[in-house]
């Protein structure tokens, strides 16, 4: 993979166990599948030098995003919930945006819009891309029809190069078809789809880099707890919707 070098950036959209776990309140069909495609790709990124950014919805327990308080869609990605949970097998290895917070709908990985007012506010994701001199876009994820598309479309509209992952990412399909209109959409605003698939090597690589990245977290971790007490085992959380 050559794609990456210091002026990309992988921004890995919404891989949250409520939209890639079949458990999930709201599962994408074969959602799971990008985890290790979107791990391939960050040791790219990773050796390459290139950002990696993670987006998490991270909604509060009610909003008028949901259906039960007027919106369209069922309960997903409450804070600090299981749902909410970057997946377990994916590599994080980058700063998270939240998005969804205060109840707004947070489609796209750059801006939130309130629901009832439709007032569009940015999140941090464009200064951390800029505070970086990114100049190039990639983007992977889910879902295709809703948070990939709007991630992209508002990449493109800032000035950014922008390229999605057709193999790192999964259709919502509300509708049938939903998936492929929002590629040809995507397309046609200028969006570059790159539908290359990962090779064994490249899958191998990840797991490599995914094992170092954890221990060398481990470590880290080791080093700041007290002698009295123990270290988190699990992954430590940098840190919304499909």
């Amino acid at each position: 993979m050559t794609r990456y070098d210091s002026e990309a950036a992988l921004v890995v959209v919404d891989v949250q166990n409520d939209f890639a776990d079949p458990a999930g309140s709201l599962s994408v069909r074969d959602g799971a599948a990008v985890v290790p495609v979107l791990d391939a790709e960050i040791a790219a990124a990773r050796a390459a030098g290139a950002t990696v950014v993670y987006t998490q919805d991270w909604h509060p327990p009610h909003t008028p995003h949901f259906a039960q308080d007027g919106g369209i869609w069922p309960v997903h990605c409450v804070q600090d919930t299981w749902g909410a949970a970057l997946h377990r097998a994916l590599t994080v290895d980058g700063p998270i945006v939240r998005k969804g917070a205060n109840g707004e709908d947070g489609y796209s990985g750059f801006t939130m819009r309130d629901p009832v007012s439709g007032t569009t506010v940015p999140t941090e994701l464009e200064s951390i891309l800029r505070g970086r001199f990114v100049r190039r876009v990639i983007v992977g994820g889910l879902a295709t029809d809703y948070c990939v598309k709007a991630t992209a479309l508002d990449a493109v509209r800032l000035g950014f190069d922008t390229t999605v992952l057709v193999a790192a990412i999964r259709a919502v399909d509300l509708e049938a078809g939903d998936g492929d209109r929002a590629l040809a959409e995507l397309e046609a605003a200028g969006v570059e789809l790159d539908r290359t698939e990962p090779t064994l090597d490249d899958l191998h690589a990840a797991t490599v880099a995914d094992t170092a990245i954890r221990a060398h977290a481990s470590r880290l971790r080791a080093r700041s707890v007290g002698p009295s007490e123990p270290a988190d085992p699990a992954p430590a959380e940098h840190g919304d919707r499909p």
